[in-house]
């Protein structure tokens, strides 16, 4: 088995959180713009993020988690490339 990639760790990782189809899971999803993405699921998200990269997000971080696009740019602070 392959492992995955980046960007398919970080989709699952979102459709895992949030509860939501793996197709639901774009560059445009943005917190709030779904029922399930409200400030429970984000810190849940968080936790998955940090389990699935292995990472620690610092707070302004898990704060400007806004969107699955900006997730990729958090990520990549942290030499993750998706």
């Amino acid at each position: 088995m392959t492992a995955m990639s980046a960007e398919a760790q970080l989709k699952q990782s979102f459709a895992t959180a949030l509860g939501i189809d793996l197709a639901q899971v774009s560059d445009e999803l943005t917190y709030n713009t779904i029922l399930q993405w409200d400030s429970t699921a984000h810190m849940i998200l968080i936790a998955e993020l940090e389990n699935q990269f292995n990472i620690m997000l610092d707070t302004d971080d898990i704060i400007d988690m806004s969107s699955v696009a900006k997730a990729k740019e958090i990520l990549a602070k942290y030499d993750i490339q998706c």
